[in-house]
C-alpha cells in the first residue's frame, strides 16, 4: 500500500518545513509526498526548491494562483498512490493524524474518510464562533443535499481509494472545492467513514485565506453539484 499526501502551498514560508518534517516523521507508510505551488510570491516557492528539495517526491509550480482546489486538481492529477490524503500547508492539521485518517481505508470498511474537527480527536484551539456556525451551517445544508451525515464537511482532511478519486471529475478552482467533493462521493455511494481529528486553527491575522465570498461560493456548490439535480 502507497499513500500519495497532496499538499497545496499558497505563501506558506512559515509553516512549510515543520509541515513537511513532520509529514516524513509521523507517517510509517510508504508515500509520494506532492507538493503544488500555487503560485506563492513569499518566498515559499524558492524554500521549497532548494533547502526542503529533500522532503518531498514532487513539487508542481503554478505559474498563476488558481486557488486549493485548482491545486488539488493539479496534485490528485500526478498521484500514483493506493490512497490519496490531504494536507495544508498552515500546520492548522496534524499530519501525525493522517495514519488514522486512512486506516478505515487500508482496512477495507472505506472508501473514503473525512477527518472531523467534531467528532473529539485532541486538542483544538479555542476559535471564533461566527466562524464555526458557518462551518456547521455549510455543513447541514450539504448533508440535506447529499443525505449523508456528516459533522464537518468542510474539513481539509480528506482520502480516497486512489480508483474512487479518479470518478470525482472537479472543477470548483478554490474553497467550492470541498462542497464539490462531497456531492460528488455522495452519488457515488461509496463507505464513508469520518475520524475525530485535532484542529489548531489560525486566525486572519496569521495568515487564514477563507473569507464570506468562499462561504457563498459553498452554497452555491452545494446545490449545483447536489446528486438530487446530478443523476447522470
Amino acid at each position: 500500500m502507497k499513500l500519495t499526501i497532496v499538499i497545496p502551498c499558497y505563501n506558506e514560508e512559515r509553516t512549510i518545513e515543520k509541515v513537511l518534517a513532520k509529514v516524513q516523521s509521523a507517517i510509517p507508510f510508504e508515500k509520494e509526498v506532492i507538493i503544488v505551488d500555487d503560485c506563492s510570491q513569499d518566498g515559499t516557492r524558492e524554500l521549497l526548491e532548494t533547502k526542503l528539495s529533500d522532503f518531498y517526491d514532487k513539487l508542481i509550480l503554478h505559474e498563476k494562483n488558481t486557488g486549493k482546489g485548482g491545486a488539488l486538481q493539479t496534485g490528485f492529477a500526478a498521484a500514483t498512490g493506493d490512497i490519496v490524503a490531504i494536507q495544508d500547508a498552515d500546520l492548522e492539521y496534524d499530519p501525525a493524524e493522517i495514519p488514522g485518517l486512512v486506516q478505515p481505508i487500508i482496512d477495507g470498511i472505506a472508501d473514503v474518510s473525512f477527518g472531523s474537527r467534531f467528532r473529539g480527536g485532541n486538542a483544538s484551539r479555542v476559535h471564533h464562533f461566527w466562524h464555526m456556525l458557518g462551518n456547521r451551517f455549510l455543513t447541514l445544508l450539504s448533508n440535506m443535499f447529499t443525505n449523508l451525515h456528516l459533522s464537518d464537511m468542510e474539513t481539509c482532511y480528506k482520502a480516497f481509494r486512489i480508483d474512487v478519486l479518479r470518478q470525482l471529475e472537479l472543477t470548483e478552482k478554490r474553497f467550492g472545492i470541498e462542497p464539490e467533493m462531497t456531492a460528488k462521493i455522495a452519488k457515488l455511494r461509496v463507505p464513508i467513514y469520518e475520524i475525530g481529528i485535532s484542529y489548531h486553527g489560525r486566525s486572519y491575522e496569521e495568515g487564514k485565506k477563507i473569507g464570506w465570498k468562499d462561504g457563498v461560493r459553498a452554497i452555491y456548490a452545494i446545490v449545483k453539484y447536489s446528486p438530487f439535480f446530478n443523476r447522470k
